[in-house]
């Protein structure tokens, strides 16, 4: 299970105050305490407040790689941004995200091919996020298609089937979990699959208690990978459990201290 810790967000006021003011320490500190709770790879998102976008990204990844050497995962809809970060990783790194749109699949599936890149697909195109499993299937299967087209590996593809906040769009979230499973069936290899866990919560109570759960419930139809508040302890144990659970890690009595450790 890759953890990707979601914290360095320009959407943090904290993280936007250390872009605008180039001060590499908020943003330096959140790598160190994702990658102390677990994570495993490190979300770079600029943020919509910033105007030179492709500026912010290249400091993001220059700052984060003096003191981590975890996986980035670029999280822009600038694509040059993307590029000029991807330019300065030290090792391949995730790119975070594309739709199913064929404009901006034949412009991000061949930037991935270039850099040895992981690349994120979302089950969306300009009609939006389907409400059912079914259609987001069929985007799903555009992405898979769009792999083999480009060459890009089955195993670097994650497919993102987009889960929305429980409070606005509950019915969605049965619909993603026959997603998860089902994406499994659309080629051999399977492409891995990957949530923003935090979306099921936005702008609801107990947020935690919802990520948690919906963490383990995903898991439990084969959740790869899980962009995620890395230092909610309960979660990072929750998803411990659920690997022992699923039969993924060999059982320990420290599983969860082994957990964060690999």
């Amino acid at each position: 299970m890759l953890i990707i810790g979601e914290r360095i967000n320009g959407m943090f006021n904290d993280i936007k105050r250390a872009i605008q003011e180039r001060d590499p320490a908020p943003v330096q500190e959140w790598a160190r305490r994702q990658e102390q709770a677990g994570a495993r790879a490190l979300d770079i998102n600029v943020g919509p407040a910033v105007e030179d976008k492709v500026g912010a990204m290249k400091w993001l990844v220059e700052v984060v790689q003096e003191v981590s050497d975890l996986t980035l995962c670029l999280d822009t809809t600038n694509i040059k941004a993307i590029e000029e970060g991807l330019k300065l990783c030290k090792k391949p790194a995730i790119i975070n995200s594309t739709s199913a749109d064929r404009e901006k699949i034949e412009k991000l599936f061949p930037l991935a091919v270039e850099y040895g890149a992981s690349l994120i697909g979302l089950t969306m195109n300009k009609n939006g996020i389907p409400k059912d499993a079914d259609t987001r299937l069929a985007l799903a299967m555009e992405l898979v298609a769009a792999a083999d087209e480009f060459g890009l590996p089955m195993e670097d593809l994650y497919i993102d089937p987009l889960i929305l906040p429980a409070n606005v769009a509950q019915d969605h979230a049965p619909e993603v979990l026959k997603t998860l499973y089902q994406v499994k069936l659309l080629a051999n290899p399977a492409p891995k699959t990957v949530l923003g866990i935090s979306n099921v919560s936005q702008n609801c109570q107990d947020r935690s208690l919802l990520n948690r759960t919906f963490l383990a419930m995903a898991m439990a139809c084969g959740l790869d990978a899980a962009i995620v508040d890395a230092c909610d302890e309960e979660l990072m144990a929750t998803a411990a459990a659920a690997e022992v659970l699923r039969n993924r890690t060999v059982y320990c009595d420290s599983f969860v201290k082994v957990f964060k450790s690999q």
